[in-house]
């Protein structure tokens, strides 16, 4: 995931690799503990939303971070797809 991330965020070379593998764990687990199914999570069609969720957290200065509108809205998309689903295929 890392390298995609870079890719989409247009970095290059390896000397912020570690700081972005710690925001990307980061980003991660704020969408498990808001209730995305860790598979959704994993899954590359999510490496988007991390990606933003990165270049969110990426500030230098402190007390400053948050995460855009754009990225809570989309967090939120992900915390119920998967209960959706779960809840079509019990219809069923």
């Amino acid at each position: 995931m890392l390298e995609q991330v870079k890719t989409i965020l247009g970095i290059t070379g390896t000397y912020q690799d570690e700081t972005i593998k710690g925001y990307i764990e980061e980003v991660k687990q704020f969408l498990i503990d808001g209730g995305v199914d860790k598979e959704i999570v994993e899954a590359d069609t999510s490496v988007g939303v991390i990606a933003r969720g990165v270049a969110d957290l990426w500030n230098y200065g402190s007390g400053g971070t948050s995460f855009s509108p754009y990225f809570l809205q989309r967090a939120t998309q992900l915390s119920y797809k998967d209960k959706e689903e779960k809840q079509v295929e019990e219809e069923s």
